[in-house]
């Protein structure tokens, strides 16, 4: 691909000089660096062919421009700066910007021949709800007929490929990528999760969405690297709804007028009040043997009955939000019903058949605010105990720990305090946090440092009614060890677990 047809991507929107040895070409000098043929694009210095162009990135630990020079040697013919560069060899063409991230995703949405175009994407943000919001618009859809693409924190979908995610938005050259590899396999709808942080760092420019999805904004993500304040965490966000056609929000929400603030879409909204575009109404809990959930009406945009084999109002939300993007397409209220009667998301309130006697789920909640809704949701099922059996994350804050113990111990008849991934420290250490925390409580625990050892202590001591939480691993199935992930699947470990036990009956 021709240098001119890569960087038309960005007529308009930001300032594009095209340099050689720190000069800015001009007239037939220009005109010949843009007739420049491009072979590949990357921002990856390893990964630079001959003829390429490289990005020079800056990150939080490191800056692409220091590896310029090992990308030029490698051969790029182009690279992409946003400052000065030392000694950069004299025939490479320089493209200046003033944001090589906010370059790279329109660069990168040319070198992959728009891919979005071809599609129609839903892009999910908010604190919580994102990943199984995802999960029940993909269900709803296919239910529907629709081959649907998935972009999220568990995995990528193309059809029946999955692959693994290293973040919850990838970086926009994957993206880019991705939508086209979906758009080659016949998919109609792409639905992704946006993160702040992809917001912030503009791995999702370069398209429009179609629809644009707020579900909820609480205290997280702040601190080194992420965002500054909690009112910079809203504006993040808030960065979807100038990049979409169609925004449907948490109409309920506190914040979302923050949040929404300078949108250029149209707005709907969703949620239990009345005054949403589309609401809910005669909410019901279900409980039955092994699992939990909740039913209820739905008002406004449409009327149906809805049942999620999820509990708590939480599910609620992200059911509504998942029917108003569903209702943009061409979906009858019985594909809806039935779509969501059936739809469970891995690590995310995950009922794991043990037993009649008790329920066992799998969650990811992995801090203190997102435990406490948990565990204050379970709590409206009356259980006979909530156990909850948890760790905290090593190379994290220590104030994490703490407060997750005082949760757990608030709101837990019984705890098991365990490893989660300790990373460099010392499990024990981290276990001694977490029971600081709890001290502050009158909650019963132990302490079980094995994982394994913990859950099959968890169901061996299971008691009629109780409902039993494993937190904080979710969908993972690894445990990060001193720089190592080693296996471990709680669903698995659960199986053998109940494996060896009916072999030991037997």
């Amino acid at each position: 691909m021709l240098l001119k047809d890569i960087i038309a991507s960005l007529d308009g929107k930001m300032k594009v000089e095209i340099r050689k040895a720190g000069q800015v070409l001009d007239g037939d000098a220009r005109l010949e660096a843009l007739g420049t043929d491009v072979k590949d694009i990357t921002n990856d210095s390893r990964k630079v062919t001959p003829q390429g162009l490289y990005f020079c990135i800056v990150g939080a630990n490191s800056d692409g421009h220091d590896f310029a020079g090992q990308a030029a040697a490698a051969g790029a013919a182009v690279i992409v700066t946003q400052h000065d560069i030392a000694d950069l060899k004299a025939d490479i063409i320089e493209v200046r910007t003033a944001d090589t991230r906010y370059a790279m995703a329109y660069f990168s949405a040319a070198w992959y021949g728009y891919p979005a175009r071809e599609l129609k994407t839903i892009g999910v943000t908010g604190t919580k709800g994102k990943t199984t919001t995802t999960y029940l618009i993909k269900s709803i859809l296919e239910a529907a007929g629709k081959k649907v693409g998935l972009i999220g924190t568990i995995e990528t979908i193309i059809g029946e490929k999955h692959i693994p995610s290293a973040n919850t938005t990838p970086e926009s050259i994957v993206l880019q990528r991705t939508f086209r590899e979906m758009a080659d396999a016949g998919i109609e709808i792409a639905v992704m999760e946006v993160s702040s942080q992809a917001l912030k760092l503009h791995r999702s420019e370069g398209f429009t969405f179609d629809i644009g999805v707020f579900t909820n904004i609480s205290p997280d993500h702040i601190g080194p690297n992420e965002h500054a304040s909690f009112e910079e965490y809203m504006q993040c966000k808030g960065m979807l709804f100038r990049q979409c056609r169609i925004g449907i929000v948490n109409g309920d929400d506190e914040h979302t007028k923050d949040v929404v603030k300078g949108h250029t879409c149209t707005l709907e909204t969703f949620g239990l009040q009345p005054n949403n575009d589309l609401y809910a109404e005669n909410l019901s809990l279900i409980h039955t043997p092994g699992e939990l959930g909740i039913s209820f009406d739905t008002k406004g945009r449409a009327e149906l009955h809805a049942e999620v084999p999820t509990p708590g109002h939480f599910s609620v939300y992200n059911a509504l939000c998942a029917i108003a993007v569903c209702l943009h397409f061409d979906v009858t209220k019985e594909e809806i019903e039935e779509a969501l009667r059936k739809v469970h998301v891995k690590g995310r309130i995950e009922p794991v058949r043990v037993s009649d006697q008790f329920t066992v789920l799998i969650d990811y909640a992995h801090n203190a605010v997102a435990l406490e809704s948990l565990l204050t949701t379970l709590r409206d099922y009356h259980p006979h105990r909530l156990v909850t059996l948890f760790g905290c994350g090593g190379d994290r804050s220590r104030l994490r720990r703490f407060e997750m113990g005082e949760v757990s111990g608030r709101l837990s008849d019984f705890t098991i305090i365990t490893s989660d991934n300790p990373r460099f420290e010392e499990p024990l250490d981290i276990i001694a946090d977490i029971v600081t925390g709890m001290k502050k409580t009158d909650g019963k625990y132990v302490t079980i440092p094995d994982r394994r050892e913990a859950i099959k202590y968890a169901i061996d001591h299971g008691e009629r009614g109780d409902i039993i939480v494993l937190a904080g691993k979710g969908h993972e199935d690894y445990q990060e060890i001193k720089g190592k992930k080693y296996p471990m699947d709680e669903r698995v470990i659960i199986a053998d677990i109940l494996k060896e036990e009916a072999g030991e009956k037997g």
